[in-house]
């Protein structure tokens, strides 16, 4: 009777023993290794998988990372301070990254281009694109139904009372959602540092973009005249910003004759001013200057800035080595 219960359970113990001896041998053999970087590279990330680093999720990100096929800020969402923590994780230095804010590139508001026509659909600008491509003037315009608002994950954008987009930028994250889901392609990525952008989407030439919208790109060209940085240039009948050179002098904003070009000319255009006490008279501010805005003789400080000829553009405060040069508002709000 003993017998009959041992040998049982013995057979099931080799069995048990031979079986756990091959997992483990299997488990050795055909180990997937993971680098202990990749959990801390993703715990140091938002967990927003919005997508926005061009990929899946946050946990591909990661593993992109660790490889070094995606680089150390490759988050929009979690900025500066996270690509901080992923080079401390790396062992690298994070760079210098700048925030980008999705911005809509349209005035074509109800007073500015009026409906052609009533839309009684879903209210969304994917499902109005079908019919005849909305019912807008402006064909390239904002349509102003709201599907940017709805797809942003996080609360970022809001319909004005002229019926566009307002992008809060405290809130924006770069994500991408909204730029992916508008029809028109009105919605981008600028620096949030950027306050000078052309605000058209309009590819017609210049009577029939004026036809439909107020404040359209006439592709004039006045801009590109006005600009001493050769950063900005008509395409396609619509002028567009190279930001990487643009210094934000405000001349463009100023020559626009359709204003189609955002700017607060007023607040926002700064001057330079000479701090004298730190000038040492090197000439390099007049050197650089590109409207010869600053005058005075090599070792003979303080220079000095005509004010009315300054254009803002802050290549003198840049390439100052002794911090005699500060950039003030013309007027503060």
């Amino acid at each position: 009777m003993l017998n009959a219960i041992l040998v049982p359970v013995g057979v099931i113990g080799v069995f048990g023993l031979v079986f756990g001896i091959g997992l483990a041998i299997a488990s050795k053999v055909f180990e997937v290794y993971v680098d202990p970087r990749v959990p801390e590279v993703r715990a140091a990330l938002p967990g927003a998988n919005c997508g926005g680093c061009g990929l899946p999720g946050c946990d591909a990100l990661a593993s992109n990372i660790v490889e070094g096929t995606a680089a150390i800020n490759a988050c929009p969402v979690g900025g500066p301070d996270c690509a901080a923590a992923i080079a401390a994780i790396m062992g690298v230095e994070a760079g210098s990254s700048v925030k980008q804010v999705a911005t809509v590139i349209c005035q074509g508001s109800c007073e500015n281009s009026p409906n052609r026509a009533e839309y009684y659909g879903e209210m969304d600008c994917r499902e109005a694109m079908i019919a005849s491509g909305g019912t807008k003037e402006c064909r390239y315009g904002c349509m102003g139904l709201g599907t940017c608002k709805s797809v942003c994950s996080f609360g970022a954008i809001s319909m004005g009372e002229d019926g566009l987009p307002v992008v809060d930028p405290e809130k924006c994250t770069s994500c991408g959602q909204c730029i992916d889901a508008c029809p028109k392609a009105i919605m981008k990525l600028v620096p949030a540092t950027q306050e000078v952008r052309v605000e058209c989407n309009n590819h017609d030439r210049g009577k029939n973009a004026r036809q439909v919208c107020k404040t359209a790109c006439i592709g004039c060209g006045a801009c590109v005249k006005a600009c001493r940085f050769d950063a900005i240039k008509v395409e396609n009948n619509c002028a567009i910003i190279d930001y990487d050179k643009c210094r934000q002098c405000y001349e463009c904003v100023d020559k626009c004759p359709m204003n189609c070009i955002s700017g607060d000319v007023e607040y926002g255009k700064t001057t330079a001013y000479i701090i004298e006490e730190n000038c040492i008279a090197c000439g390099l501010c007049a050197k650089n200057c590109p409207v010869e805005a600053i005058t005075g003789e090599i070792k003979k400080p303080p220079y000095v800035i005509d004010h009315d000829m300054c254009i803002g553009c802050g290549i003198c405060f840049d390439k100052c080595r002794k911090n005699a040069i500060e950039m003030r508002p013309n007027k503060v709000k």
